[in-house]
């Protein structure tokens, strides 16, 4: 048989791998007492679960009562409808499980018992475990937080987008910063601006070993130019509810993108109207509360106000996105895209910018925008800098392989 525990992880045939929070049975072949301990703890249900005739008492017990909150059978227990109830619930899965488990229970809580509403109470959100997902959720429930709730969550946002923050931010300047050196390079510098490292390499095949040194036939450099604004990036973001991890990305990259003097960044969410969030790029928080999930999704609507935006298309990265269920109209949507294209605008369409990988899209229109040269693909956050990079240089973009 087969089974899936948040404490255990995928468990096979007899013998369970024990997981955070479990000891290990000794011995290659195990404890039968243990191996029955740690079934009865993946099975749940109650007094004597599928027959092992197993007993938990103390810690393991305690365990098992917050795991069958959520994952027990029947519904009955529940974690009800108080909200201090929930606090102490989350508190204890803190207390037995690692952070990477909490979240994975968090959000099966959020799924399947309607923890969603409780988040409006302040105690509530200080007792999660914040990541992207329950910054989407958050966002989800938009005006819906009271008054006394909001400034909590924006404390909750704010940490979770530092955390993003310092994880992306560093790669993604180094990243982008030698895109944009390789795309401005000067074949006719000043001689204070030749990058000779560059241009040695660049004239090997010319090289004297009679006399020891290198003709450059060639030189490479930065003009004095260097520092002004080299390309135009706008995100397009589409803020329907099932794009909700997307979003959270896409600001804090938005956020760091403006931060770079080479770059003129433009940010714009829309679902049936367009709202741009240019003006809020110095602080993601504040671009995130921006953003209103949900709703319908007019990509055409968006992609014309974008358009509108472009004033040096060969300079000019567009990226898309969206999951592509287009609710507006379909041809002026694809002729749009043909139409930046043509003037020489980088078009990047991503399904989905988050770790989930690629969600539930519109293949017809995926498979329409790769044909006129924009493919649509899902991208994680760590992969985000390199598909920059490729659009900033114009070479092919890095499509993950499915």
């Amino acid at each position: 048989m087969s089974t899936t525990n948040p404490a255990t992880g995928p468990a096979t045939g007899p013998g369970p791998d024990p997981g955070p929070g479990l000891t290990a049975a000794t011995g290659s072949g195990g404890d039968p007492a243990e191996r029955l301990r740690r079934w009865r703890l993946v099975l749940g249900g109650g007094e004597g679960a599928e027959g092992t005739g197993c007993e938990l008492t103390g810690r393991d017990a305690a365990m098992d009562r917050t795991l069958s909150q959520v994952y027990g059978q029947e519904r009955t227990a529940g974690l009800g409808g108080s909200a201090p109830r929930v606090a102490r619930w989350l508190g204890d899965i803190r207390t037995y499980f690692p952070s990477s488990v909490v979240r994975v229970m968090q959000r099966d809580a959020i799924d399947r018992l309607g923890l969603a509403a409780m988040l409006a109470e302040p105690e509530m959100l200080e007792a999660v475990e914040a990541d992207v997902h329950l910054v989407g959720t958050l966002l989800s429930l938009g005006r819906a937080l009271p008054e006394t709730s909001k400034e909590t969550a924006r404390v909750v946002v704010r940490k979770v987008v530092r955390e993003l923050e310092q994880r992306l931010a560093t790669r993604t300047r180094a990243t982008l910063t030698g895109a944009l050196d390789r795309s401005a390079r000067v074949n006719r510098p000043r001689h204070q601006d030749i990058d000779w490292n560059r241009t040695i390499r660049a004239n090997l095949r010319n090289y004297l070993p009679e006399y020891g040194t290198v003709v450059p036939e060639r030189l490479i450099g930065y003009g004095r130019a260097s520092q002004a604004v080299k390309k135009d990036v706008i995100l397009c973001i589409d803020q329907s509810g099932s794009m909700a991890s997307s979003v959270v990305y896409a600001s804090v990259f938005g956020a760091v993108l403006a931060s770079m003097r080479a770059l003129n960044t433009r940010l714009v969410v829309f679902d049936t109207s367009v709202v741009d969030l240019t003006d809020q790029l110095d602080d993601p928080v504040d671009v995130l509360f921006g953003t209103q999930l949900g709703g319908g999704t007019d990509i055409n609507r968006a992609l014309a106000y974008c358009q509108s935006r472009v004033t040096r298309p060969a300079e000019t990265v567009l990226v898309l996105i969206s999951d592509l269920y287009e609710g507006g109209i379909r041809d002026e949507m694809l002729k749009r895209v043909a139409a930046m294209k043509g003037s020489g605008v980088q078009v990047v369409t991503l399904l989905a910018l988050s770790d989930e990988g690629a969600p539930s899209y519109d293949r017809e229109h995926a498979a329409a925008l790769a044909a006129l040269g924009a493919p649509a693909f899902a991208c994680t956050p760590d992969h985000f800098p390199e598909v920059m990079a490729a659009a900033i240089e114009k070479r092919p973009l890095p499509v993950p392989a499915e």
